[in-house]
């Protein structure tokens, strides 16, 4: 087994650091297109921070994804977006959203996991 260099390990890191950039741009952007969370956002659902608080959905988002490691089912993002959004914008999404957007996640987190990286 050969060691590995400075450079692979170098090259390695910056190949990581652009995926969790990647991911994190692509939990922005599918959360940005979200209508749900849209109009809370848009009409203060959740107070006058609301902005802030879908930004930090988006950071908790990717926290939770590499907390959860591999292991992470559709039911688990559908609770998670589903508390967020009852906690944090005082709204019941009923419209059939939360499961697209969580499959959408989900799409992310196993590709990100499997080394796809988009």
């Amino acid at each position: 087994m050969e060691p590995i260099s400075t450079g692979n390990r170098a090259a390695s890191a910056l190949q990581k650091a652009e995926a969790v950039s990647h991911l994190r741009e692509g939990i922005s952007l599918l959360l940005s297109q979200w209508t749900g969370l849209q109009l809370a956002v848009k009409n203060g659902w959740g107070g006058h921070d609301s902005l802030q608080k879908s930004k930090q959905l988006a950071t908790d988002i990717l926290s939770w994804f590499f907390q959860s490691n591999a292991h992470l089912s559709l039911e688990d993002i559908e609770n998670f977006l589903h508390e967020s959004m009852l906690f944090s914008f005082n709204t019941e999404i009923e419209d059939g959203s939360i499961e697209e957007v969580a499959e959408q996640l989900m799409i992310m987190h196993e590709e990100y996991w499997h080394g796809s990286h988009y």
